[in-house]
């Protein structure tokens, strides 16, 4: 896997197992097109490819799309910003967690005698699919349909909800980091186990990421224009204005 600086090049000479390893989804694109990532990914892109008759620049094309860039939010309006996290966040959460799902089940499977093998990863990963799908309906069908209305006095209540389960997502990362230590697979793993930890990595970012855009962007808008429900603005210590 790259470092931090580094930038993956989109070059057909290099081997299927790289791309897989450092796009995160490739492993996807690659199952959809029958090319064998894991014990053949020594192979060129091009050659495997070629192998399964599939044009090299349109697989190019596809695994350039794979890239992901990320925007601050701060130049958006409330209604542009939750439109960036539904595309940017949410609809990439669905397609990440079923593919490391499935490698997940596969690399427990294979390595199962390996004294490293992040045992219940699987099972982990499907808990936090149904938590996150959860949690981001409940943003989807409540919480940002409100807020592109221009919010409402209750709108804190659930953003208050949202943040409290944010602080849950904080702690399944931290589980996730101890379970496979800290996404950082053992030497000599095969494509398919670095793929993996490389798919979780990004998931970890990219949660994180999310997670910074609504808890330090996009609620704070509402919640400085609406307060506390319930809070009191008479200005008075003994209020009876029944709040």
């Amino acid at each position: 896997m790259l470092n931090v600086d580094e930038k993956f090049v989109f070059d057909p000479s290099t081997a299927v197992g790289e791309f897989a390893v450092n796009i995160p989804g490739a492993t996807a694109l690659f199952r959809k097109h029958k090319i064998d990532f894991c014990c053949g990914g020594h192979i060129s892109l091009r050659e495997a490819a070629d192998k399964k008759n599939v044009n090299i620049d349109s697989l190019l094309l596809e695994l350039a799309k794979l890239e992901r860039v990320d925007e601050s939010g701060e130049e958006k309006s409330p209604s542009e910003l939750i439109d960036y996290i539904l595309t940017r966040y949410h609809e990439v959460h669905r397609e990440q967690l079923p593919e490391l799902i499935r490698m997940a089940a596969r690399v427990e499977a294979v390595h199962k005698d390996n004294p490293n093998v992040p045992k219940g990863l699987a099972s982990f990963l499907e808990t936090m699919d149904a938590d996150l799908i959860c949690h981001m309906k409940k943003e989807e069908n409540v919480l940002f349909p409100i807020m592109k209305q221009g919010g409402n006095p209750f709108v804190t209540q659930p953003i208050s909800m949202m943040r409290l389960e944010h602080l849950d997502h904080g702690k399944t990362l931290e589980e996730l980091s101890k379970l496979t230590n800290d996404c950082a697979p053992p030497i000599g793993a095969c494509n398919t186990w670095r793929a993996l930890y490389a798919g979780l990595d990004q998931l970890r970012n990219d949660l994180m990421n999310h997670i910074h855009l609504e808890n330090n962007v996009l609620f704070p808008i509402f919640e400085k224009e609406y307060g506390d429900v319930g809070e009191c603005h008479s200005g008075s210590t003994s209020c009876d204005c029944g709040h």
